[in-house]
């Protein structure tokens, strides 16, 4: 099983970036750690970031059939991206929504994902142990 994960713009500053809010780990070592948790699996993890959203829509385009699953972290894009959507839907790649903190207890605009209707779940909240939960549901399911 190959699972793809995007994390989009500012992503990149974990570490730096209201670490009250989204912790001190940086993004490298966080995607060490889910890494590290998917061996235990035997699951190939990719990883990739950007902070443009047409660069996450070409990454999802040529994962067309090169992975099973797709974890993202679209930050900000979460909000507005239809380009990043009609991508997954236009991959089928079924998908996991993942957010570091409780969208839902922040500010109301947070509350609106424009792809939650399109993935098969939505994690938010449980800071980078979000990654890992969808990481062990997708490894329950077959291909």
């Amino acid at each position: 099983m190959k699972i793809l994960i995007i994390n989009g713009p500012n992503l990149n500053f974990l570490g730096k970036r209201e670490p009250d809010i989204y912790g001190y780990k940086t993004l490298d070592i966080v995607n060490k750690e889910i890494e590290m948790f998917a061996n235990f699996y035997n699951i190939e993890i990719e990883f990739f970031q950007s902070n443009h959203e047409g660069f996450i829509i070409d990454k999802i385009q040529e994962s067309y059939k090169n992975v099973d699953y797709l974890i993202i972290n679209p930050g900000a894009l979460t909000h507005y991206s239809i380009g990043m959507r009609d991508a997954i839907l236009s991959t089928s790649i079924k998908t996991i929504e993942v957010h570091l903190s409780n969208v839902y207890s922040r500010e109301k605009f947070r509350h609106k994902s424009v792809i939650s209707d399109i993935c098969i779940g939505k994690i938010a909240g449980f800071g980078i142990e979000g990654y890992k939960m969808a990481v062990q549901y997708l490894s329950n399911l077959k291909k």
